[in-house]
């Protein structure tokens, strides 16, 4: 028997492609794991894997672009089926 509740890789293709297209965040398929990780962690380390992953500091980095790439996450992430 297998564990559905577990949102799969393919079950986040729509998270990163909704990335790419509203916030500009194209992640490579290494990045893309990175940020899957650390979303166990929380939103706020996936809104820190994107921009690791993506090569932008975070510290840096507006307000208005974190706000969007957690956002963007948030609406986006997959809803694990029972």
């Amino acid at each position: 028997m297998t564990d559905t509740a577990t949102p799969t890789d393919a079950d986040h293709d729509d998270m990163f492609a909704a990335l790419c297209r509203e916030v500009g965040f194209c992640l490579h398929a290494k990045g893309q794991t990175k940020v899957k990780a650390a979303l166990a962690s929380g939103l706020d380390a996936a809104v820190r894997a994107v921009f690791d992953a993506e090569g932008v500091d975070f510290a840096s980095s507006t307000g208005d672009l974190r706000r969007a790439v957690r956002d963007c996450l948030k609406a986006n992430l997959p809803i694990p089926q029972p």
